[in-house]
């Protein structure tokens, strides 16, 4: 019984890191200006979340990629629109975007 109840306990506090990783990505993305240009399932400036996610969904360095891109800025690879650089992002908030965008689903 206490297995079950250390389990039960165990998927409650995961989904709760799971719902705190996405607020936390959620803050990230409205305090650099990225929903500025980007929605999740809707072309505004940049295209959508869900557009991203599909065209890296099997590249295993897509994290990378998504974190160079986002840093450094690209030009493109989506139109003619460039994305402008974000150098003054921290690693983690980089590596925090680029995770949730790839997570995005229908």
């Amino acid at each position: 019984m206490k297995t079950r109840q250390s389990l039960v306990l165990l998927a409650v506090s995961w989904a709760a890191a799971g719902w705190a990783l996405a607020a936390d990505a959620q803050a990230v993305l409205k305090d650099n200006g990225c929903l500025s240009c980007h929605a999740k399932d809707e072309k505004i400036v940049g295209p959508a979340f869900l557009s991203i996610a599909d065209k890296y969904r099997n590249d295993k360095d897509a994290v990378v990629t998504l974190v160079q891109s986002i840093q450094n800025g690209s030009k493109g690879k989506w139109g003619r629109v460039p994305m402008p650089a974000h150098r003054g992002m921290s690693q983690d908030d980089l590596k925090t975007v680029a995770t949730h965008i790839l997570a995005s689903k229908p």
